[in-house]
């Protein structure tokens, strides 16, 4: 059985790799929605302008910067599944190009 103490330490440790994990799930949603905002933009470019102080985002820019967002989320999600290191999901199967990908 362990002491008092040496529960405290596995919870403060348990504690700081949640705060780590979380601060790093972060950084990655921040890093895809950049990259759905980047993709949205670039895929409809403007040409319109109503006013001098109106925005150019619209409803359908909106839909399409969700809709990127989750498209990069499953292409995240299928990337780990294929990691070699996950396990029997990760078996070799073919990946198909990722229509927002660089390649």
């Amino acid at each position: 059985m362990r002491t008092y103490a040496e529960q405290r330490a596995m919870l403060a440790r348990m504690e700081g790799a949640k705060a780590e994990a979380e601060r790093h799930l972060a950084i990655i949603e921040r890093q895809i929605v950049t990259r759905a905002e980047r993709a949205t933009i670039n895929n409809g470019i403007k040409s319109r302008l109503f006013g001098r102080f109106s925005s150019n985002w619209s409803r359908a820019d909106e839909r399409d910067c969700q809709e990127n967002v989750a498209i990069l989320r499953l292409a995240r999600r299928r990337d780990r599944c294929a990691h070699p290191q996950a396990g029997a999901a990760g078996r070799s199967h073919r990946r198909r190009p990722h229509p927002l990908s660089d390649r």
